[in-house]
């Protein structure tokens, strides 16, 4: 791939990351740029139709949403992250759904109002882990000694867990032995360790507080205690 490839990002997005890790692993070039979702830009609105990042600007045509950017680059790079197999393939696919599904858990478990919501957001995402946990190979990735798209999209799910267990374990991974196996091979991969900037924890952090949900009563407890 030839083209001039720009990643339009938002610094805490999870599917930025996404696109990023599938970049590295193809060993494509690209600059990346970050905008404030807050304050979008005026040219930032006329390349992302659904206004949500990200977007690649191949040769400065734009393509939006994370699984179609993704798909593009598997299809055009040298390399292929995705199986062979047609009917593999597919199952791929749908644990990558699976994995967009866990990022909407962790949203609505750090955007719970009151403790008893917080609960049921920490046992339905174990609980999502435990089926993670059946479909899992040896490892160390999703499918064995082959780092895949499903990797890919599950480096920045981990990711927030680093966070959250700097404040509270809320046992998210204690039945699930296969998942924290994998858990840690993804963040000891370079592209996964690249796709976020080295002020990520302190940013998401700043993020949670903001919430003004349970979790950010947690986390301001355990600031006050000096736990953090």
């Amino acid at each position: 791939m030839t083209a001039k490839l720009t990643l339009v990002s938002h610094k805490l997005c999870p599917y930025v990351q996404r696109a990023a890790i599938v970049l590295a692993e193809q060993g494509i070039a690209f600059d990346r740029v970050d905008i404030d979702l807050a304050h979008k830009p005026d040219w930032f609105l006329t390349v992302s139709p659904l206004g949500k990042t990200p977007v690649l600007l191949v040769n400065g045509r734009p393509i939006f949403e994370s699984a179609v950017i993704c798909e593009y680059l598997d299809e055009t790079a040298s390399r292929r992250l995705h199986p062979q197999d047609a009917l593999e393939r597919a199952r791929h696919r749908g644990w990558i759904e699976f994995g967009s599904a866990v990022l909407n858990a962790i949203g609505g478990f750090y955007n719970a109002r009151d403790k008893e919501a917080l609960l049921a957001k920490v046992a339905n995402i174990r609980s999502m882990f435990e089926q993670l946990e059946a479909e899992l190979a040896q490892g160390p990735y999703f499918g064995g000694e082959r780092f895949t798209m499903v990797d890919a999209a599950f480096g920045p799910v981990f990711r927030y867990f680093d966070v959250f267990e700097q404040f509270e374990d809320f046992g998210f991974f204690a039945r699930t032995p296969r998942v924290r196996a994998w858990r840690a091979a993804l963040a000891a991969r370079a592209s996964v360790q690249a796709a976020a900037s080295p002020c990520y924890p302190t940013s998401l952090r700043t993020f949670l507080l903001a919430r003004e949900s349970a979790l950010s009563t947690r986390i301001q407890a355990s600031v006050a205690a000096g736990q953090m």
